[in-house]
């Protein structure tokens, strides 16, 4: 029981700071962006990551069974390339409060997923709950200020296409983790696969990378961010908690995505916050907790009815 506790624990932890690191990651891809194309700055990040799970886990991964590799071909096409492909795709053709809104629903269909795939908890009525009350903080945080809410529907529809691909790539995950691989071994695997379906869209949308631009200490320093926090590190840490906690709780942290945000923009970049802001954090946060309570309550209650049985 205690054991359990712990890995509980430690997976909201890996889930926690995750979330931190790719709340954040904004910064240094606005900086990028002045100098790289969005695929470019995706290759090199994604490759940069591949390259440091090599040399922290320099050994091959033996499946022990071959149809194994579907899974992780699945995994780095959806989790790799497409989502992150239709992400800044989305953010071309519509606003980036709408990207951020749409990209939070994902722990809806992550919960749909795993129940109908992965035979999982039904969603009760507190996750919802907590859903709707973790989007309208969102909405309130996106859509603060000067934006105002505006549909683009080819954007849009792109944006909830990335919601649903993140939430095949948690499904996918969660059952890769049941092979009993190492989760660094995994997530490079995964890598992999992401950078090789990648290639094609760099020659569809042009890939001419300047080496030279990383001459420039801003430039080298946000890049090795992206590959080693945001990707490598990262990765681990979301898969692990995948592992530990399962996809659907740790899929509601996507909440807090853009309060992580927002906190950044205060204290690096100085932004002021408005009261729809402070208000929007306090009902995402809300909407985690709830969400989370419902999936710990029926999680405790199965162990309680086990212990009885027992005794």
């Amino acid at each position: 029981m205690n054991t359990n506790i712990k890995s509980t624990s430690f997976g909201h932890i890996a889930a926690f700071f995750t979330i931190v690191i790719w709340g954040t990651t904004f910064i240094a891809t606005k900086v990028l962006l002045r100098v790289l194309t969005p695929v470019e700055i995706l290759f090199c990040r994604f490759f940069l990551g591949y390259l440091i799970l090599w040399l922290v886990t320099p050994k091959g991964l033996r499946l022990d069974n071959r149809r194994q590799e579907f899974y992780f071909m699945a995994a780095g096409l959806l989790g790799v390339t497409l989502y992150f492909l239709l992400e800044n795709f989305a953010l071309t053709l519509t606003l980036a409060a709408n990207v951020g809104v749409i990209i939070a629903i994902a722990p809806f269909f992550t919960a749909l997923f795993d129940y109908f795939f992965l035979h999982g908890e039904r969603p009760g009525p507190r996750f919802f709950i907590g859903f709707i009350v973790a989007i309208t903080g969102i909405c309130l945080i996106s859509f603060r200020g000067d934006n105002t809410v505006q549909l683009n529907p080819a954007g849009d529809l792109l944006a909830i296409t990335a919601a649903v691909v993140w939430a095949g790539y948690s499904t996918f995950t969660k059952k890769i983790s049941s092979f009993g691989y190492g989760t660094i071994l995994t997530t490079r695997r995964i890598f992999f696969y992401g950078l090789l379906f990648m290639v094609p869209a760099l020659f569809i949308f042009g890939f001419h990378l300047d080496l030279s631009v990383f001459i420039e200490f801003k430039n080298l320093a946000n890049i090795l961010f992206l590959g080693f926090g945001a990707s490598a590190l990262c990765f681990v840490t979301w898969n692990l908690a995948v592992k530990l906690l399962g996809p659907v709780k740790t899929s509601v942290y996507i909440y807090m995505v853009p309060v992580i945000t927002v906190v950044t923009s205060v204290i690096i970049l100085h932004e002021h916050i408005t009261l729809p802001a402070i208000l929007g954090i306090g009902l995402t946060i809300a909407g985690l907790f709830l969400s989370e309570s419902r999936l710990n309550f029926k999680r405790q209650k199965i162990v309680n009815e086990k212990e009885e049985l027992r005794s």
